[in-house]
């Protein structure tokens, strides 16, 4: 499992448009290296990230539930431990749900409520 942080603002106004940032803890190791042994370190990246809101309630594991809001597609060329900050205009109260996809198998799902006021 990454470690990751999502920072949503606690509050928002009825039509406010909102920073969020993601951050995921991720090696991305491009498969073109090589170890100290000489071997070719194979390819590890995050290859998708997609960020959907749902306005309301959602079952625990539902990743494909909502709107997306913003997505993005990763090549061997982006730094290890992603960043992404992207702005959303809350309308309601709601979950933004944030999908990190990629190589190996490795999926990481992380959620933040969003209340407006």
């Amino acid at each position: 499992m990454a470690r990751t942080l999502i920072t949503v603002p606690r509050t928002a106004k009825a039509g406010e448009i909102i920073e969020i940032k993601a951050l995921v803890q991720h090696p991305m190791e491009t498969g073109y290296r090589r170890s100290s042994d000489g071997d070719m370190l194979p390819r590890d990246l995050i290859r998708k990230f997609t960020c959907r809101f749902v306005a309301e309630p959602i079952a625990a594991n539902t990743s494909d539930a909502g709107e997306v809001v913003f997505s993005a597609t990763f090549h061997a060329a982006i730094a290890a431990n992603p960043y992404l900050s992207f702005n959303f205009r809350a309308t309601s109260s709601g979950t933004l749900i944030c999908v990190w996809e990629g190589d190996k198998g490795f999926a990481q799902r992380e959620t933040a409520n969003l209340l407006v006021a």
